[in-house]
C-alpha cells in the first residue's frame, strides 16, 4: 500500500448531501484545473474563486445578503468599517480631490480624511447633516463625493439623506455610513444615496466577536472599492464572514428589541437628576427629532448619550468604577450594554477645544444597549447613577 503524503490529506469526499448550514471556506486559495478554466475566471466567463484575498465564497455570500437586505446592486467586504471607509477614499478620490463631510462623524473616520489631506492634498469641507442647504455653496467641480452617517456618532444627530441627495448631481455620489441604523431602519439607497457602508462588527453581527466591514451601491461603485480592497489587501478573512453571515439571522429581532428599550431607557435617565441632559434623536427637544420621527419610525438603533451632573473626567470615572455590571468597551452593538467615553476614545485625537466645538463633553457617555430586559437596566442605571451622585 503507497501512504499519501500528509499535504495530500484532509480533502473532502464528494457526497450527495448538503450541509444544512452553510460551511466555512477557511483557505487561501482555490485549485484550478487548467488554464482554460483560469482565463474563464479572470474574465467573468465562470463562476468560482481563485485567491481568498480577491473573493471567496463566503465572502461573496455575505456580499450578495448586504446587497439584497439594502436593495443594492451590489455589495462588498472588508477588514473592517474602516477598511470599507479607507477604499471609498482611496477608490473615489485623486490628489488634489475634493470631498465633503459630514460635521459630525466618527472619529477615525474624521482623522482618515485628515490623513488623506496632508498626505494627497485631498480637500474637505464640513457640513451639518441637517442642513443640507448648506451644500449649495460648498459644492466644486472637483467634489468626489458627500460622506454622512444615518444617525451620527456620539451625539445622534440625524442626516436628511433624501434631502441631501436630492442637493447632489447625479455624477456626485452621496455615500452613507449606516452603522447605527441597520437595513432593518433604513435603506439610504432607497432615498437617493449611491453607496451605503457599515462597520459589521456592530449590528449586523451583533454579537462583538467580529471585525469586519461591508458596503453596498452601484455595481460600478462598489467594483472600484472591491478593487481597492484587494490592492490594498483591505480584506476580510473567511471565518469572520462566516459568522456575520450568522449573525444576520436575527438581526430583525434584535433590532427591533433593542430599539424599543433604548428608547424607554433614554425617556427613564432624562429624569434622573443625576444626568444633566440625554441625547437621543427620538426625544423631544434634540435637534433631530424633526427627522429622527419621519425618517425612523421603527427607532434609531440601540445607542444613547448622556451627559452626568458633574464635572471633567472624574464624574466619569466614578460612573465607570460603579457600573461593574455595564463593562466599558471601546466599541457597540454587543448583546450586552456597554458604555464608553468618546472624549478619550473615538474623539481623543482632538483638543478639547476641538471637541467641545462639536459638543462632544468630557462628562459625555456613549451607551450601547443590549439585549437585557428593560427594567433590569432602569434598576441597573439607577444604582449606578446614585452611587456617581453620592
Amino acid at each position: 500500500m503507497t501512504h499519501q503524503h500528509p499535504s495530500r490529506m484532509g480533502h473532502p469526499h464528494p457526497s450527495v448531501t448538503s450541509p444544512s448550514a452553510p460551511p466555512i471556506y477557511q483557505t487561501t486559495a482555490f485549485d484550478v484545473p487548467d488554464l482554460d478554466v483560469l482565463q474563464a475566471l479572470y474574465e467573468g466567463k465562470a463562476t468560482g474563486d481563485v485567491y481568498t484575498r480577491d473573493s471567496n465564497p463566503n465572502h461573496t455570500a455575505l456580499a450578495e445578503s448586504i446587497a439584497i437586505m439594502e436593495d443594492a446592486e451590489a455589495g462588498a467586504v472588508f477588514a473592517s468599517g474602516m477598511g470599507a471607509a479607507g477604499s471609498i477614499f482611496l477608490a473615489l478620490t485623486s490628489a488634489g480631490d475634493h470631498v465633503i463631510l459630514a460635521r459630525a462623524l466618527y472619529g477615525k473616520t474624521l482623522q482618515l480624511a485628515s490623513r488623506m489631506q496632508q498626505k494627497f492634498g485631498l480637500r474637505i469641507s464640513y457640513f451639518d447633516a441637517d442642513q443640507p442647504e448648506q451644500l449649495k455653496e460648498l459644492l466644486t467641480e472637483k467634489t468626489r463625493f458627500v460622506l454622512v452617517e444615518t444617525v451620527s456618532n456620539p451625539l445622534l444627530q440625524v442626516a436628511d439623506i433624501e434631502a441631501i441627495a436630492g442637493s447632489l448631481s447625479d455624477s456626485i455620489p452621496l455615500v452613507v455610513d449606516s452603522t447605527f441604523t441597520t437595513p432593518e431602519l433604513i435603506r439610504p439607497l432607497n432615498l437617493g444615496a449611491s453607496i451605503v457602508f457599515h462597520s459589521a462588527s456592530k449590528y449586523l453581527n451583533g454579537h462583538g466577536d467580529v471585525m469586519l466591514g461591508v458596503a453596498a451601491g452601484k455595481k460600478s461603485l462598489i467594483r472600484q472599492l472591491s478593487e481597492t480592497s484587494s490592492i490594498f489587501g483591505q480584506n476580510p478573512n473567511p471565518f469572520e464572514s462566516w459568522l456575520c453571515q450568522r449573525g444576520l439571522r436575527t438581526l430583525p429581532l434584535r433590532m427591533k428589541q433593542i430599539c424599543q428599550t433604548t428608547l424607554e431607557l433614554a425617556r427613564e435617565l432624562s429624569r434622573h437628576p443625576a444626568v444633566q441632559k440625554v441625547h437621543h434623536p427620538l426625544l423631544p427637544g434634540h435637534p433631530s427629532q424633526p427627522i429622527a420621527s419621519r425618517l425612523y419610525p421603527d427607532g434609531t438603533g440601540g445607542i444613547l448619550a448622556l451627559e452626568l451632573s458633574g464635572e471633567g473626567f472624574s464624574v466619569v470615572n466614578r460612573f465607570m468604577q460603579a457600573a461593574t455590571g455595564m463593562p466599558f468597551s471601546p466599541t457597540l452593538a454587543d448583546a450586552r450594554t456597554t458604555i464608553s467615553h468618546p472624549a478619550t476614545t473615538s474623539h481623543r485625537f482632538m483638543t478639547a477645544e476641538q471637541r467641545a466645538g462639536i459638543g462632544i463633553r468630557d462628562e459625555l457617555i456613549r451607551v450601547s444597549v443590549g439585549l437585557e430586559p428593560l427594567e433590569q437596566l432602569k434598576v441597573e442605571f439607577s444604582q449606578v447613577l446614585e452611587a456617581t451622585a453620592g
